[in-house]
């Protein structure tokens, strides 16, 4: 395993890889420190939390807009379907009195 040092949003910070995968971590941890300046420079004044938080968030959306791009389905999950969940609702309730009615028997 390989360790690197690389510095985001001002912090360094020691990371084991794999041999070998050490410029595209090196590569990625820039990219991470960009938008965490990006969140900086943009809200201001952050605790260090607020400003990886703002980044993760700003990379999430880059990743969305390149999937919508590429065509391909936004991985957000849909509502939860309600009529489903009181229809499993019911089923499970049914399921656990034939249980119960079984056990006594």
């Amino acid at each position: 395993m390989a360790q690197v040092d690389i510095e985001v949003a001002g912090r360094r910070y020691d990371v084991v890889c794999r041999d070998g995968e050490e410029d595209q971590l090196r590569s990625l941890s820039a990219i991470v420190d960009k938008r965490a300046t990006d969140a900086a420079a943009a809200l201001g004044s952050l605790t260090e939390a607020r400003q990886l938080l703002f980044a993760a968030l700003l990379l999430a959306d880059d990743l969305k807009d390149a999937r919508a791009g590429a065509g391909l389905p936004d991985p957000t999950p849909p509502p939860p379907d309600t009529a489903l969940a009181e229809a499993l609702e019911r089923l499970a309730a049914r399921v656990e009195g034939v249980a119960s009615r079984l056990e006594q028997a």
